[in-house]
């Protein structure tokens, strides 16, 4: 403990330096000839230029959804990853972003996301995570007591469900529906609805500091439940409150963005690494590295090979899941 009181500062310092240079990257980065010393001149000129439009109405809006989704899955993946005292645990284990692509699926095949095209797909994500995460809930929560090994069971098996579901709509679509849902699962962080990027945002530092009050008893929870009762820890409230966090972040970001993997499950990974287990520190430094990496994600998938743009999800997987073997690797060797 004392190593890790003495190594946050230092950690946390790297971590909010590592969540500014990403965003000033992607601020500076694009296909169009826009620099880093170009930007506050820019944008002090006001509306009417296209370098304003293309600031305002693109990287900027990328930059504070990176922020949200980013920061919301890995936060989402401590919290889980604390619960279940489980270091493989991520947000999507549960079947909440199977619940979500299957919802975005009937929502493009059913023709809606053309009838509302700024609010149908994340409305039926979202309708879809919860559709999911609801059952599982009621089917593990008995008489006040939350079943660990039957939610995390129960969302296993809901995942693959959703996922054959989705495989067959995907095997009997069009090819226009087809590519539609396949972008859509493979995640994008283009989102023109300046209200649903507020929304995100809002409910996603809303849910840092609910979570952060629960720091102390994800501590006593990492120690075992017997453990964490002898405390005082009032352990069955706090697990059913922490996965309640758990799935409106995961929720919320699948429903917006798409399924974007490797954030959750990599990241808090790391910032252990670099702060220890102390969930005071390892809540906020998950979230400001988590929002880093997949802004710095972002701005990689729509400049490697500008002017066409990856899915996000293609780098974050190659990106995070290179990551998660070193990190495994020093682990092994230690």
């Amino acid at each position: 403990m004392k190593k890790t009181i003495l190594n946050w500062p230092l950690s946390m310092l790297l971590s909010v330096g590592f969540l500014l240079a990403a965003s000033l990257y992607s601020l500076g980065s694009g296909s169009s000839d826009i620099t880093l010393k170009d930007v506050i001149p820019t944008l002090l000129k006001g509306s009417g230029t296209p370098e304003f439009s293309i600031l305002f109405d693109i990287r900027i809006p990328r930059i504070l959804l990176g922020f949200a989704v980013g920061g919301s899955l890995s936060l989402a993946g401590v919290i889980l990853q604390g619960m279940f005292r489980n270091p493989l645990v991520e947000p999507y284990t549960l079947g909440i972003s199977g619940g979500a692509a299957l919802g975005v699926a009937l929502c493009i095949i059913l023709g809606l996301h053309r009838v509302f095209p700024d609010l149908a797909m994340p409305l039926f994500g979202f309708i879809g995570a919860f559709a999911v995460a609801l059952p599982i809930s009621l089917i593990n929560i008995r008489k006040g007591m939350v079943k660990t090994e039957g939610l995390l069971l129960t969302g296993v098996m809901i995942s693959y469900i959703s996922s054959s579901i989705v495989t067959l709509i995907l095997a009997i679509s069009s090819t226009e529906d087809l590519q539609g849902i396949i972008f859509w699962i493979m995640g994008s962080l283009e989102e023109p609805s300046w209200l649903l990027i507020s929304i995100v945002l809002f409910i996603s530092l809303i849910c840092l500091v609910l979570s952060y009050i629960f720091s102390l008893d994800l501590n006593a929870l990492a120690l075992g439940e017997e453990e964490a009762i002898h405390l005082g820890v009032n352990v069955e409230r706090a697990k059913k409150i922490l996965f309640l966090i758990a799935s409106v972040l995961t929720g919320v970001s699948v429903s917006i963005a798409g399924i974007i993997g490797f954030v959750g499950l990599v990241v808090p990974h790391f910032v252990r690494m670099l702060a220890g287990y102390d969930h005071r520190v390892l809540l906020v430094m998950s979230f400001i590295t988590g929002a880093g990496f997949l802004i710095f994600c972002d701005t990689l998938a729509r400049t490697i090979i500008s002017p066409v743009e990856l899915p996000v999800g293609v780098i974050t997987g190659i990106l995070g899941g290179s990551l998660f073997v070193y990190a495994l690797g020093r682990r092994f060797l230690k």
